[in-house]
């Protein structure tokens, strides 16, 4: 089983302590919603967290591999591209996951790109259950 194929099982049951063991130490999510990407271990998990509880209805629905350029150093890194297709308060969104490898096969990096452009607007709303996110928010850390 590859680390995207992980990463799937563990986004399907909505697993945080499977994800855990998939991320570095100092893994970067760069999200639709935020300049700066989230980084940390700790940071991302909590983020996931808010994450799936907010998609309803998600699915992966395709996935690619290759190799692409990392955000941070520009090193070129293995990556996979997971496509999927959720619902946000109500709106239907297609996105993208772009996951780069660190050499032990972990995720060290990870953007979502979502369209249309109402569905960045949907996941920025403040829903009752994104304390995380409002907290987040009120440090300084988020968008």
């Amino acid at each position: 089983m590859t680390a995207a194929d992980r990463f799937r099982a563990a986004v399907d049951s909505r697993d945080t302590t499977a994800l855990e063991a998939l991320f570095t130490e100092d893994v970067r999510l760069y999200s639709p919603v935020k300049f700066t990407p989230f980084e940390g271990r700790p940071m991302v998990l909590g983020l996931f967290g808010v994450l799936l509880r907010t998609f309803e209805d998600f699915s992966y629905v395709g996935q690619y591999a290759g190799t692409a350029e990392t955000s941070v150093d520009g090193t070129v890194s293995p990556s996979e591209v997971l496509l999927f297709r959720a619902t946000v308060n109500g709106k239907a969104i297609h996105g993208i996951d772009l996951l780069h490898y660190a050499e032990d096969g972990r995720i060290k990096e990870f953007t979502v790109m979502v369209r249309p452009q109402s569905a960045v607007h949907a996941l920025g709303e403040e829903r009752p259950h994104t304390g995380r996110i409002r907290a987040l928010r009120q440090r300084g850390e988020a968008a």
